[in-house]
């Protein structure tokens, strides 16, 4: 009784296998890509994070990053991630802006 599995269970089960052309598709996408921003992309672990941000992009943007998805394997919420994350240690100003504002404001 205890090894019966429904049938949703087994679907769930073979769905989550890796098939030998997924995996062998894989390591060729890992070859090809040789560009840093990728490799850091790729790279950016976004295994700890938990928060939830709703965000609205205009659709050509969003077509763009659904492209970059199929292209890459990369999901869209990562690149997202990674981006934000980048934009915030490469402009010290918004930094800044965030500071003076918290400062400013009267608790």
């Amino acid at each position: 009784m205890e090894n019966m599995k429904s049938l949703a269970d087994q679907l769930r089960q073979e769905l989550t296998k890796p098939t030998d052309k997924q995996v062998k598709k894989q390591r060729k996408a890992e070859k090809k890509f040789e560009a840093a921003i990728l490799n850091a992309i790729l790279e950016f672990d976004t295994s700890l994070n938990k928060s939830m941000v709703h965000v609205r992009f205009d659709e050509k943007t969003v077509r763009t990053m659904n492209q970059f998805k199929m292209a890459t394997s990369v999901d869209v919420s990562k690149l997202v991630a990674f981006a934000v994350k980048h934009l915030l240690d490469s402009q010290p100003e918004i930094k800044t802006i965030i500071k003076h504002f918290i400062q400013n404001n009267d608790l």
